[in-house]
């Protein structure tokens, strides 16, 4: 086994091991059986050599998976839909490497191309771990909210305010909303009287339109198939984002940052927030990011706040359940605590509060 194999074998694996941990028996299956074909210089080689040595924020594995799903999901891999809820498979999942296998390689010249492609995952259900601090800085200074959202794909989360909670300290947002997220533990977070948003801008390298055929199939084709949770709250997401709309700028979250920042209102609170997307920011990103924010933060006063939003994965050496941290930092004071755990696709929720 030639190294480039060995180093793909075992990205294809370790990924295996998150799916599980984060409860999906279909792609762990897939992906530990990917790894032995990729060791083997079986069809997955064929498709992922190239990209094996891609930085680890290239997400390869989940490529692989996204792309071959974007044939079930086209009807174009008819032995292996049965294996996939999403398609309406109801088949036990250990059967479905054969399966899979020939569908790679029977589509691998098209795959090759779609590998390519980065992963766009707009989880609607992080928004249960974001609410509890976009309704706090709400009520907190009592102004409209302007929303920053880096790395927003589709700006499905953007539209947050449009989805309804249900806590234990009561409900909130649309009554009527198709997104409803009710996964908080124990005591959730108090969201009387709720936000009000004004202006909702996101950026994002690839920024997919929600409301196309194309941009609908890729977001699709990243949800796990057999998390049709998942599957639930993006339907709705989709729909909602055909009636509120978004703008999502081409651009990184750097220097976008700072032509937004310098745009602030006065009489409103402006939250940047993110979730899941440091990771994919190289370092000279993540530090322009922080730099632009504690700048702006430096200016703001009581009539023109601003708040920063994150749920990322832990830090490295921390344990990781599959939760990450929601961090909320509000200036002028520059106040930070942890306000929140969330599950890295939106369920559990745990709130820990705001100061």
């Amino acid at each position: 086994m030639n190294d480039t194999r060995a180093i793909l074998a075992k990205r294809l694996r370790k990924q295996s091991a998150s799916c599980k941990l984060l409860g999906s028996p279909l792609y762990g299956l897939l992906l530990d059986k990917a790894g032995d074909d990729a060791s083997m210089g079986g069809p997955v080689a064929d498709v992922m050599e190239e990209i094996a040595l891609a930085p680890r924020d290239a997400a390869i594995a989940l490529r692989l998976m996204g792309s071959v799903h974007r044939l079930v999901l086209e009807g174009r891999a008819p032995e292996l839909t049965p294996f996939y809820a999403s398609a309406g498979g109801t088949r036990d999942p250990h059967g479905a490497w054969p399966a899979f296998r020939a569908t790679v390689e029977e589509h691998r010249e098209e795959l090759r191309g779609l590998v390519e492609r980065p992963v766009q995952t707009n989880e609607v259900g992080r928004c249960g771990g974001l609410v509890g601090g976009f309704v706090a800085v709400a009520k907190q200074w009592g102004l409209p909210l302007d929303l920053l959202e880096i790395g927003a794909s589709g700006g499905l989360n953007l539209r947050w305010d449009q989805y309804r909670y249900e806590t234990s300290a009561g409900g909130w947002g649309p009554t009527h909303s198709p997104v409803r997220l009710a996964e908080f533990e124990g005591v959730g977070p108090d969201l009387a009287g709720g936000a009000v948003v004004g202006e909702r801008r996101g950026c994002d390298p690839d920024p997919i339109d929600p409301t196309s055929h194309e941009g609908r199939l890729t977001l699709s084709s990243y949800v796990w198939p057999d998390q049709t949770w998942r599957w639930e709250w993006l339907r709705g997401a989709l729909d909602v984002a055909s009636e509120v709309p978004v703008t999502v700028d081409r651009a990184g979250g750097g220097d976008w940052l700072r032509a937004r920042l310098a745009e602030r209102s006065f009489n409103r609170a402006t939250v940047v927030f993110h979730s899941i997307v440091m990771q994919y920011l190289d370092d000279k990103e993540r530090t322009l990011v922080r730099d632009q924010l504690e700048e702006a933060g430096e200016g703001a006063s009581g009539d023109a706040p601003l708040a920063w939003l994150r749920m990322e994965p832990p830090g490295e050496g921390d344990v990781d359940d599959g939760t990450a941290p929601v961090h909320l930092t509000t200036w002028p004071r520059g106040d930070t605590s942890v306000i929140a755990r969330c599950g890295y696709h939106g369920r559990p929720v745990r709130w820990l509060g705001s100061s």
